[in-house]
Order: structure tokens, then C-alpha cells, then sequence
């Protein structure tokens, strides 16, 4: 049997404190260093007081108020710690899980990011909740704030109505863009993780070590032919003790979450014009109509269709 000092406090896997402290700190630089978004629209705009910036489903929508105040909708289950408002300095990011609103409460000039994270990142987006909100940005990085400050072209609300994929040859060079967008959401990240925010044991998704070893396996190779007997050995569990642990811990059957991973997974190669067969074989899919029909039920487009709106507004 294990044993740890009596003079020594262990967390829940019977780690010594330190050395889960140590192991978290790891585990948080390895998910913040693999961050890596692509933008699709960016820019600054000038708002009146009732004007409404839509925040989508599916896609990360980054916001950072420059000037001003807004207003934010009631946060959904799952998004605590969301304030009504939000003034200069503050940053907001939406994890696309559900559609939201904010309404312009005073003269504001804001910087709104849409970007998708790509098929080397989407895994990161399980670990995060529906919003993630920072108050004064700042504080705490002053150099990172002021890049965000910057970010894009500023645009009037006339210019707004025509802005759409062309905003990418306004924006100067795409690599730059990509990377100093890249940078905001990093440190927004986390600022949201050392000043507390973040769930208990966050960024393991499960807070089992065995179910970690699953979903690490599964975002490893999302195109295999997972079942739930191979996902059962890699967390070395019994079929029906696996299943239940899994979904009691996430929320989700496993085989939903295989689905989510190779859909996200498929959302990146097609961005970069993959085409729907040559996707639909490189995330394990048999058929290219079962591979339309599980997108188009997660996403609520034909592949061809999203990746067709994704090249149009990528930067």
C-alpha cells in the first residue's frame, strides 16, 4: 500500500501537496503553451449605448473593452463568475458552448476577436467553461493589454455592415495577427488561472488520473477505432465502471466524446481546405455521409459549407 508522511498534506491522488502542486503548475504551462488560434474577423469598433455585439455558437469570440461599459445577457449554467458588466480594461472570452449578447451601457470602443482554435488546441476548449472574464487586464499584464488595444482595424458602425473577409487584408500581415491575437488569449487565460478562477484541479478535465490517461488517448488519436472496450483498458477500469466514472465526471457518454474531439479535429483540417473525403478518412469517419451527417448535427452546416465561411473570414 502507498503511504505518504503523516506531516505531509496529499491530495486526492495521494500526491504530497508540493509534488501535486508541482505536477499542476506543469500541467497548466503544457495546455497554455499549446494554445493556438486562427483568426477569422478582428477589429475595433466605436459603439453607441444600445448597440449589441452577437457572441456565436461554436468558434472563440475574444473581447476586450477599450473604452466604456456593456452590459452582458444572464450567463447560462455552467458560466459562473460572469458580471453583469464589464468596463475599460476588462476582457471577456466565449467558448462558442452557447450563444450570448452584450449591449453597449455607455459610449464604448471594444475589440472584438472571432477566431477557431486549431486541430492541435481544440482539445483545450473541453477544459475551459462557456465564458472566461478578467478584470483589469492591466494589472496584470500591462504589455498584453495594450497589444489588445491595438488589434485590427477600427471600424465605425458603417464600415461594419460591409466588413466580412476582407478585414484580413486590412489587418497587415496574417502570420503578425494570428500571433499577437495568439498572445492576448494566452494571457487572458491566465490571468483567469492564477487569480483563482479556474475550477478546482483545473486543467485535468476529470480529476482522475485514469480517465485523464482516456481522454489523453483519445485527443492523441481522435481517428482510431475507439470502443468502449479499448477505452476501458486504457484507463484500466471494468466496461461499466469505466462508462459510469466518465460520464458522472464530464457530463458525457464516451462515445459522444469521441464524436466531439474528431469534429473539432475535422473543423481544423478543414479551415486549412482540406477536402471532405480526404477529412472525413483522416478523423476515422468510414463514410463521407456519416462523417456530413455527425458534422452537420454538431455544427449545423454541411462540412463544405463551414469550411467555405472558415477560408473566406481566416486570417
Amino acid at each position: 500500500m502507498q503511504q505518504t508522511s503523516l506531516t505531509a498534506d496529499a491530495d486526492s491522488t495521494g500526491l504530497p501537496a508540493s509534488q501535486a502542486i508541482s505536477d499542476r503548475d506543469t500541467a497548466i504551462e503544457r495546455v497554455i503553451s499549446s494554445i493556438d488560434a486562427r483568426v477569422r474577423r478582428q477589429h475595433r469598433m466605436t459603439m453607441r449605448p444600445g448597440e449589441v455585439i452577437a457572441i456565436p455558437k461554436n468558434g472563440v469570440t475574444l473581447v476586450y473593452v477599450i473604452k466604456g461599459a456593456l452590459g452582458i445577457d444572464a450567463p447560462p449554467a455552467g458560466s459562473p463568475g460572469t458580471p453583469e458588466q464589464v468596463t475599460a480594461g476588462d476582457a471577456l472570452m466565449f467558448t462558442g458552448q452557447t450563444r450570448r449578447s452584450l449591449r453597449v451601457t455607455d459610449h464604448a470602443f471594444v475589440l472584438v476577436s472571432s477566431l477557431d482554435f486549431t486541430e492541435t488546441s481544440t482539445h483545450i476548449l473541453d477544459l475551459l467553461p462557456a465564458s472566461l472574464f478578467v478584470r483589469d487586464l492591466p494589472g496584470s499584464d500591462p504589455a498584453v493589454a495594450a497589444l489588445a488595444s491595438w488589434l485590427g482595424p477600427e471600424l465605425g458602425s458603417a464600415e461594419r455592415d460591409e466588413a466580412d473577409g476582407r478585414l484580413s487584408q486590412k489587418s497587415g500581415s496574417a502570420v503578425v495577427c494570428r500571433m499577437m491575437a495568439n498572445t492576448v488569449i494566452v494571457s487572458v487565460i491566465r490571468a483567469w488561472v492564477v487569480r483563482g478562477c479556474a475550477p478546482e484541479g483545473w486543467p485535468s478535465l476529470t480529476n482522475d488520473p485514469y480517465l485523464d490517461r482516456v481522454v489523453d488517448a483519445i485527443q492523441a488519436d481522435p481517428s482510431r477505432e475507439w470502443t468502449l472496450d479499448s477505452l476501458a483498458r486504457a484507463g484500466a477500469m471494468s466496461r461499466s465502471v469505466f462508462a459510469e466514472r466518465f460520464r458522472s465526471a464530464t457530463g458525457s457518454s464516451p462515445a459522444n466524446y469521441v464524436a466531439e474531439v474528431r469534429i473539432r479535429a475535422a473543423q481544423g483540417l478543414l479551415a486549412r481546405g482540406g477536402g471532405v473525403s480526404e477529412v472525413s478518412r483522416a478523423i476515422g469517419y468510414a463514410s463521407d455521409d456519416g462523417f456530413s451527417r455527425a458534422f452537420r448535427r454538431r455544427v449545423g452546416q454541411t462540412p463544405s459549407a463551414w469550411r467555405t465561411n472558415a477560408m473566406r473570414t481566416d486570417v
